[in-house]
């Protein structure tokens, strides 16, 4: 199993065919492979060697999907820089990885003298980008166009595919080490189980930063089958409506913040979305009231939502559009794909009866080789040959996983566990609630007490008082917030997480202990 085996059928079968479209420009199949192998010759004629890591830092483009194919058929390995970093967390995973050669496009031409200072190991730029090639840098289309096609590496297997960094959510981000068969059988497992979220011949809109390992997923996935991959920079809700209209897009992946921002574009300035037939969406479940709006915006599509990490190549499980027929199951997670088996276990290991929470391990050929010269951690989260993905979830009779928190986002309030995720759903039924993040802040008497940060819907108004009675209606008072803050966004990772550590921080700050 190798990543360029896609380009290599595709080519073969649909050579006329759009594998690519950006903007205006469409490229087929056989020009992608054409392409792909002349960037490879000129990775080759740069020193790069099998095993190498090399580095893109870009927005998305057709050229990022032939940096995605060209690495690889180089026998190199792919490693995507997070585009929200600064430059500083930027060098950092540049030197953690020993990359050497890095593409950058436009939009980070900017931080290459900061990058260059920081990493005197990287020797190489090539601009991605469409426009003028920075100082000391060499040109993407150049080596495109100077270089004969070079073959393919065949890297296979078990070899090294990719380096791809965490969001760094506690300390240094850590470099998760995922190979050619990890990335293919989650693609593969995630399709048979999911329905064919992937349409044969049909088009995806990559909208989700291309760095991020679910955005890569479905790329794979694309590839798979056939097909076209139809690209946008970056998410805008007018740049998303108006390529799913133009290019006939037929699958679109999109975290529900980012759902929710089309939809209500898509409420003021209509588009026609009636070709999409598949919505997939993942970092958090939906809620009844988004996934109804935006049920009236795709009238043919189906909703998935996959629960995801880096480390499992992304998928765990999915919820799958027959599922979401189901109101009692939209707040799961899913079931286990059909490449990974998963369990809830206790803190020794020991798998626990349904319906108890624990912590959601997952073994299976996707599951990563382990993270990047760190081996202790390596061990510690693959003890027992399975991945402990530190999320807090339990079990139905049936197999579907509820996600309950964060294991180190349990709120512990005297001496009775909390599991924010729970607060949190019962806060967002509140009419007046647009968002909301529950967290466990330092209390004198409680240890800890339930805080809530609230983000309010345009022009509705609530008063602490009145969401504490709306969730002591519903939930144990314990349960139910002490305090309340309200801001007018919550912060979130690049994958859609809200950042729970930036909004604990200003109340742990000048505490003896951390949170639990």
């Amino acid at each position: 199993m190798y990543i360029t085996q896609a380009l290599h059928r595709s080519a073969r079968q649909t050579p006329d065919a759009p594998a690519t479209i950006f903007g205006d420009r469409v490229r087929t199949w056989a020009q992608s492979a054409d392409r792909v192998a002349r960037l490879a010759a000129g990775l080759h004629g740069l020193g790069v060697a099998e095993g190498d890591r090399v580095a893109i830092l870009a927005l998305n483009s057709d050229r990022y999907h032939e940096f995605l194919m060209a690495v690889p058929w180089a026998g190199a390995v792919v490693t995507p820089m997070n585009i929200r970093w600064n430059p500083t967390e930027i060098a950092y995973a540049l030197t953690d990885s020993g990359a050497s050669v890095l593409f950058v496009d436009d939009a980070f031409a900017a931080t290459l003298p900061a990058l260059r200072a920081a990493c005197p190991a990287l020797t190489t730029v090539i601009h991605c980008g469409d426009g003028p090639t920075p100082d000391g840098a060499l040109s993407h289309e150049d080596l495109v166009a100077t270089h004969d096609p070079a073959p393919d590496a065949y890297r296979n297997g078990d070899d090294l595919a990719g380096i791809f960094y965490t969001g760094g959510t506690t300390g240094h981000p850590k470099g998760v080490m995922l190979s050619h068969a990890n990335l293919l059988v989650s693609a593969m497992g995630t399709g048979a189980t999911a329905g064919g979220f992937v349409v044969p011949d049909g088009r995806f809109l990559h909208a989700a930063p291309m760095f991020h390992l679910a955005a890569i997923a479905a790329w794979v996935a694309r590839g798979i089958v056939g097909g076209t991959h139809v690209i946008v920079p970056m998410f805008t809700p007018p740049a998303v409506a108006e390529a799913i209209e133009r290019h006939a897009v037929t699958e679109v992946l999109l975290v529900p913040t980012m759902l929710q921002m089309l939809v209500a574009h898509l409420e003021d300035e209509p588009a026609d979305l009636g070709g999409v037939r598949h919505v997939v969406y993942g970092a958090s479940p939906i809620s009844e009231a988004l996934l109804a709006r935006a049920e009236k915006h795709f009238p043919s599509a189906g909703f998935t939502q996959a629960y995801e990490m880096t480390e499992l190549a992304p998928v765990a499980t999915v919820l799958t559009p027959d599922d979401h027929a189901d109101p009692t199951l939209r707040r799961s997670a899913g079931r286990a794909v059909t490449s990974a088996e998963v369990r809830i276990v206790d803190a020794d290991d020991v798998e626990v009866p349904r319906g108890t929470v624990g912590e959601v391990v997952v073994r299976g050929g996707s599951v990563m080789l382990g993270y990047w010269n760190r081996p202790e951690e390596t061990a510690a989260a693959l003890r027992g040959g399975w991945m402990h993905t530190g999320d807090a979830g339990r079990m139905d009779e049936r197999g579907y996983v509820f996600i309950v928190d964060r294991l180190k986002d349990m709120i512990v309030t005297g001496g009775e566990n909390v599991y924010s995720a729970e607060v949190e759903n019962v806060l967002a039924a509140h009419p007046a609630v647009a968002a909301c993040a529950v967290i466990g802040v330092p209390d004198d008497e409680w240890g800890e007490r339930v805080h809530a940060v609230v983000v309010l819907a345009p022009g509705a108004t609530a008063t602490p008082d009145e969401l504490r009675d709306h969730c002591a209606a519903r939930i144990a008072g314990y349960k139910c917030p002490r305090s309340v803050d309200f801001t007018d966004a919550l912060p979130v990772s690049p994958a859609g997480k809200v950042l729970k550590r930036d909004l604990r921080a200003p109340y742990w700050a000048s505490a003896d202990r951390g949170v639990h």
